[in-house]
């Protein structure tokens, strides 16, 4: 693998007394794009939030872009090049879509909006509806849009497939394609649609009890029902 552009070292890290991620260790190059499956509780969500520095290390070392960004703020991270698009879809519902994208564009020009737009041409046919007015689809595109109009270099994504209906997860699917290819960003998507993120991501790492414990290229794990049967609770079709 070339250069990683981002690494995490021994990390330590949970909520309170309860240890989630026991000395986890994983690099990411720059543009690629690499899924985190595993089974529901094993530290998928943890890792992420640990990376964009919403949950406090015990132990190890993160550094991003050559940087030992362990103890920046989220807001400190973002500037440097870091995205992430929660579960939670946190999109201002009181906003048009309009507004929603103009809150993520960090001193870049109005017409930058239009990028978001050419992505997800159905937030511009929705662009002066609430937040409240959109589809749980249509949020989620809503949030991955505003994370890229930061221009992040690594977008994190968790489970951004969830309770979506198959139509719009093909769609978002699609502008995640096309979002890798035109901008070069590197992504980490958790999900666990395994079969549509397998399919989307060119590496794996299945997790479990807070650690790797399989690596491998996502097509050869996509067709590898024993490992995924034993790691991730599923085979997929």
């Amino acid at each position: 693998m070339t250069e990683a552009m981002l690494k995490l070292e021994s990390l330590k890290a949970g909520y309170g007394p309860t240890t989630v991620l026991d000395g986890l260790s994983l690099a990411v190059a720059p543009g690629e794009r690499v899924a985190m499956v595993g089974r529901n509780g094993v530290g998928k969500t943890t890792t992420l939030r640990a990376i964009m520095g919403l949950v406090p290390l015990a132990g190890g070392r993160i550094e991003f872009l050559g940087e030992d960004i362990s103890r920046l703020s989220p807001h400190q991270r973002a500037r440097r090049g870091l995205g992430y698009v929660p579960q939670t879809r946190d999109i201002f519902p009181s906003l048009t879509v309009e507004e929603n994208l103009l809150a993520g564009l960090k001193h870049r020009p109005r017409s930058a909006v239009d990028e978001a737009y050419a992505l997800f041409p159905r937030l511009a046919e929705r662009r002066r509806n609430g937040g409240t007015q959109l589809s749980g689809g249509e949020q989620q595109m809503l949030s991955v849009a505003r994370a890229l109009l930061g221009r992040p270099r690594l977008i994190l994504l968790d489970e951004p497939l969830e309770g979506l209906a198959p139509l719009i997860r093909q769609e978002l699917l699609n502008a995640f394609q096309a979002m890798s290819r035109e901008t070069g960003i590197a992504v980490v998507i958790v999900e666990q649609q395994v079969d549509e993120a397998l399919r989307y991501a060119r590496r794996a790492l299945v997790l479990d009890h807070g650690t790797v414990v399989h690596e491998s290229d996502a097509q050869v794990l996509l067709r590898d029902t024993e490992t995924l049967d034993r790691w991730v609770g599923m085979a997929v079709h």
